[in-house]
Parts: structure tokens; C-alpha cells; sequence
């Protein structure tokens, strides 16, 4: 980024005092990042960019600290905003008065939808947001060959959009076998990269495959669930993204290692987290206020939601207050509580004003639903009821069991047993390529009657469906494609509950404020079903993911993931 000489001229001027900076907050107490020290100051800010600190400054404008502390903008390391389920100016909205200035995105969702039509979307989006929204290119669409998406990126693809601006590198690397394997597919795409910026993805990759994948140019990590593992990690060299989202939930087995010593080598990425826990838990906020609460060193967490962060995605200009940093500054009560009651982004306080004048970006893919109608009849099992594999779902983590049970049958249909917990799942392929429909079954949900159905199925994005009843999962689907995708909640032939979804099928089209209205009688209705899982809709979205151990679904059928094989029958 150039800047003019007469810009370094003002900030060098505002910094000194010799002029009125355009912004100052006053009477702050800044956190030092070095120390942990809560310094009195004034904070003055020229443009975009800090230029004073550590001392009293007259400003043009002037935002009254009243003793508040001032800590630096938070950076979500990983995300996907169609897990948000709004679109990036909303989630804009939603995100960035909970502090979070910086979001690093992966649009791995909607490109395995649409193709690199998501990557022009989202980029087209990141040049409208007040938040600054970076954007990995997604690496692995589709992410295996075991399912079908609807569509394929190349190595060629994202070499066009390398060079962009708001490009920081390579997304995700979720498809870690075929990196041990040296697949030309993935070594192409990973030499196209080399020097630059590439998540990994490896969940329980340990030992000498583990030196193999970094040895790639691997640089960090969101897949590490226990403590072990992730000091394995960091040892040799990545960076490890402590996740904490409405799904997935690693902060507590990862919280002791969070220290002062390792806090230059962990972050915080929220993955995918909805409207509704953002409102209710917050977002790196409330990470941060969650790991103070774990016994987490208060220094060390806003080291890792901040300047941690920046470094280790190479944003050398953020993750501080101080002068010749971008003013990213969020205002909080006190440390423990991180209550984020005002936010400056590149200078700019933040308000409805400053959304409304973001202009607009059309949104993308509301004819994405192209699965044809489905009956009770598609849905049934035939074969044995002996010896079945059962995915076994473990609340707050996307890895799951792989489970054997004996299942009843009938007239040599498997069926579900509601009364051991054990429901169908069914994948429907919903990009009009062939039809396909997996069958198996799943366990942990809690249900007792009816379906509940979501066109998020991580990471094709077919539709999966879980019941007990097959008349309510066809119910279930076949009103997804009548909404253009979301989730629906059926019971005895009736929708009691959805939520449209018609941007690719992933995100609404409404407010954040809307989608969160929309998720509580959503989650109500499963709980009516009986599912006792806290948030059953995006639990559902990650059984069809065969790239997180141990067993999956997709519209093959059942997928042995350490064997990155189909289940026969």
C-alpha cells in the first residue's frame, strides 16, 4: 500500500503535536501489550493510523475514553462467513461492534457451490466492509472425491486471484492425505503458493505425517482438539487457531496451554459460529472473556486475539496501539469481562452511519437448489440390520465415532431405532449432477419423531437430513428446494419450523437481526423432535464432512474416514 509524502507529513505533524490529530480518545487506559500494563494515555489517530500514544493530545474530533481500557482490534483467524448465515456486509454488521476489526475468511462454502463466482462475490464484498475482510483462497473444492460438489477449482483458477489485494494466501488444506501422498493435484496448488500464506487443516495428524505436512509450507493449524496435539504442533513451527464456534468447541482442552510463553504461537478463529451465539455468547470477545474465565493469563489472550494474530498471517500494520499502526481499537470496561462498548476501525468509529454508507454488493446463487423431488421410499435401507455402521455424534466437536449397532429390520429394511438414539441420515445431491442419495445412520441427537433437514452439508453443500421417520425426511428436503435451501424442522408431514437460506442455499438474505429472530423457534422445534444437541443444525451440516475422522456421510454413501474409503452396503 503506497502512501503520499504529505500523508507521512500529517501523521508525522499530529504524532509530534504540532497540529490538532483528526481523532484523539481520550483519557483511556491502554493495554500494554509488552508489559500487561494499563497505562493512562490519550490515543491520537491521524487518518487511519495511530500516530500518538503515551501522552495528551487535541484532536478534531475526540471520543471521551472516561478511564475505559483500549485494547487493539481482534482478528478472527479462520472463519466462514456462510456459517454466519447472512452474507459478508451483514455479517459486517453483526461481527465488528463485538471488536472484531479484522476477519480472515475462507469462502470454502459457497465455492464449492458456485465455483471461483464466490471468490469475485466475496472479494467484490471485502471491498465494501468496514471491518477489513481478508480472503483465503479456498484450496480443496471439491474436498475429496468421495462426494459430489458443484464445482471444481484448479491450481490455475487461484492463480488468478493470488495478486489480489485482499488475497492473503491459500485457504484451508483440508485434504491432508493427499498432501502426504504428494497428489500433483495438491502439490500444484501448494507450489503456486510457496512463500506465501497456507492454512493447514489436520485434525489428530501427528508424529513424522505431521513434519511431512508442514514441510509443505503449512503454516497453522485450527484442527487441534487436545492439549498434546497442539503443543506438537506449535513445536515445530505452526501456528495453532484455538476454534471456538457453535459447533465446534476446543477452547477448554486447549486453555491450559495458552500461557505467556506460547501466546506468540496461538490465536483464536471462531470457524463457524451463527447469529444466534453471536448474540448470545459473542465472538472473539467472548473467546477472550471465555479463556480469562478458563485461567488463561489476561496479557495472553489479547496477545493472541490481537498482535498474535496479525504476525502470523503476515498484517505487519495492526495488532498494536501504537503509533504507525492501523487504528483498530476496541474500548472495554475491564479485562476479564472484554464488554466491547465502543470500536474504531481504521480510524472510523463505528455506527449504523458508517454501514449505511458501505453501499451495496447482489447477492449470488438463488437458483443453486437443483435436487429433484425425493419420496419416503428414497430414503430406505435395505440389507441387514447387523453389524451397521452408526455415526457417533460428541457434542461441541466435529470429529465423530465410528460406531456398530445391531438395528432393527423389517421385510429386509434397516431402520432407525429412536429409542437406543439411533436416527437415519441421508445425504441428497442438490446441484442437479446425478441424483445421488447416501443412506446411513447416526447416533446422539436425541430425536423421537419427525426430521429436521439443512441444505449446509460441509463441504459440497448437499442436503442432509436427519429422522426417525422417512415420510418426514422427504418432507423435510422437498421443502428446502420449495425455499431455495435453509433448514427445515417436519414433523408428522408438517413444517413447523424453517429458515430460508437462499444465497447459494447457505446464507439469508436478511438481516443478521432477522436470522437470529428466525434460529430460536428453530431450535425450539428440534427440541419438540426431542434432540438434545445445544445446536443441532450445524451438527447436522458436519456429518457429511469426510475430511474429520472418524466415520461421514455424503451422497456415496458412508464414509470410513481414516480409510478415505466408501462403506459398502
Amino acid at each position: 500500500m503506497t502512501v503520499s509524502t504529505a500523508t507521512l507529513a500529517r501523521r508525522i505533524a499530529q504524532g509530534r503535536g504540532h497540529e490538532p490529530a483528526d481523532l484523539v480518545i481520550r483519557d483511556v487506559r491502554l493495554l500494554d501489550l509488552v508489559t500487561g500494563a494499563l497505562v493512562p494515555t490519550d490515543i491520537a489517530v491521524a487518518g487511519e493510523t495511530v500516530v500518538g500514544t503515551y501522552g495528551r493530545y487535541e484532536g478534531r474530533r475526540v471520543v471521551e475514553g472516561a478511564g475505559r481500557i483500549a485494547v487493539p482490534g481482534f482478528i478472527d483467524t479462520h472463519l466462514h462467513v456462510e456459517s454466519s448465515l447472512v452474507t459478508p456486509l451483514e455479517f459486517d454488521r453483526c461481527v465488528l461492534p463485538h471488536g472484531v476489526t479484522t476477519a480472515i475468511c475462507d469462502p470454502h462454502e459457497i465455492a464449492n457451490v458456485l465455483g471461483t463466482a464466490a471468490f469475485d462475490y466475496f472479494l467484490a464484498c471485502a471491498d465494501r466492509t468496514v471491518m477489513d475482510l481478508r480472503v483465503q483462497l479456498s484450496s480443496c473444492v471439491p474436498a475429496t472425491a468421495l462426494e459430489t460438489s458443484g464445482a471444481e477449482i484448479g491450481a490455475e483458477d487461484l492463480a488468478r486471484y493470488a495478486a489480489h489485494p485482499k488475497v492473503i494466501g491459500l485457504a484451508e488444506f483440508m485434504n491432508f492425505p493427499g498432501v502426504l501422498a504428494a497428489d500433483p493435484a495438491c502439490l500444484a496448488k501448494l507450489a503456486g503458493f510457496a512463500g506465501g500464506h497456507v492454512d493447514g487443516h489436520a485434525p489428530l495428524l501427528r508424529g513424522l505425517d505431521l513434519n511431512g505436512y508442514a514441510a509443505a509450507g503449512i503454516r497453522t493449524d485450527h484442527e487441534a482438539t487436545g492439549a498434546e496435539e497442539a503443543l506438537e504442533k506449535i513445536r515445530k513451527g505452526m501456528v495453532v487457531l484455538i476454534r471456538e464456534g457453535s459447533v465446534s468447541k476446543d477452547l477448554a482442552a486447549l486453555a491450559p496451554l495458552l500461557t505467556l510463553e506460547t501466546s506468540p504461537f496461538l490465536c483464536f478463529c471462531t470457524d463457524d459460529r451463527n447469529p444466534l451465539d453471536v448474540a448470545e455468547e459473542g465472538h472473539i470477545d467472548g473467546i477472550v472473556r471465555m479463556a480469562i474465565a478458563a485461567g488463561v493469563p489476561p496479557l495472553a489472550a489479547y496477545r493472541s486475539a490481537t498482535l498474535t494474530a496479525a504476525r502470523a498471517f503476515g498484517l505487519i500494520d495492526r495488532g498494536m496501539i501504537a503509533p504507525g499502526y492501523r487504528a483498530d481499537i476496541a474500548l472495554i470496561d475491564a479485562l476479564e469481562s472484554c464488554s466491547v462498548s465502543t470500536v474504531v476501525c481504521a480510524g472510523r468509529v463505528v455506527d449504523e452511519a458508517l454501514f449505511a454508507a458501505r453501499g451495496t454488493v447482489p447477492p449470488i446463487g438463488r437458483d443453486s437448489m437443483m435436487a429433484r423431488p425425493v419420496a419416503a421410499a428414497d430414503f430406505a435401507v435395505s440389507g441387514s440390520g447387523r453389524g451397521r455402521p452408526v455415526i457417533g455424534v460428541v457434542p461441541g466437536r466435529i470429529i465423530t465415532e465410528h460406531l456398530t449397532h445391531d438395528l432393527p429390520e423389517t421385510d429386509g429394511t434397516v431402520r432407525a431405532d429412536p429409542a437406543r438414539d439411533v436416527a437415519k441420515v441421508c445425504v441428497v445431491e442438490r446441484h442437479g449432477r446425478n441424483g445421488n442419495i447416501g443412506r446411513g445412520f447416526v447416533q446422539g441427537f436425541g430425536m423421537k419423531r419427525g426430521a429436521i433437514a439443512s441444505s449446509i452439508g460441509h463441504d459440497s453443500h448437499n442436503i442432509c437430513v436427519v429422522g426417525v421417520d422417512d415420510a418426514d425426511m422427504a418432507a423435510a428436503v422437498n421443502h428446502l428446494g420449495t425455499i431455495g435451501g435453509g433448514f427445515a424442522v417436519v414433523e408428522r408431514g408438517v413444517v413447523i419450523a424453517d429458515l430460508p437460506l437462499p444465497v447459494a442455499g447457505l446464507m439469508s438474505d436478511r438481516s443478521h437481526e432477522d436470522v437470529h429472530a428466525a434460529l430460536l423457534p428453530l431450535r425450539i422445534a428440534a427440541r419438540t423432535l426431542g434432540v438434545t444437541l445445544a445446536e443441532p443444525f450445524l451438527q447436522v451440516a458436519f456429518l457429511p464432512l469426510p475430511v474429520i475422522p472418524h466415520l461421514k456421510i455424503s451422497d456415496r454413501g458412508m464414509v470410513d474416514v481414516n480409510r478415505m474409503a466408501l462403506i459398502d452396503g
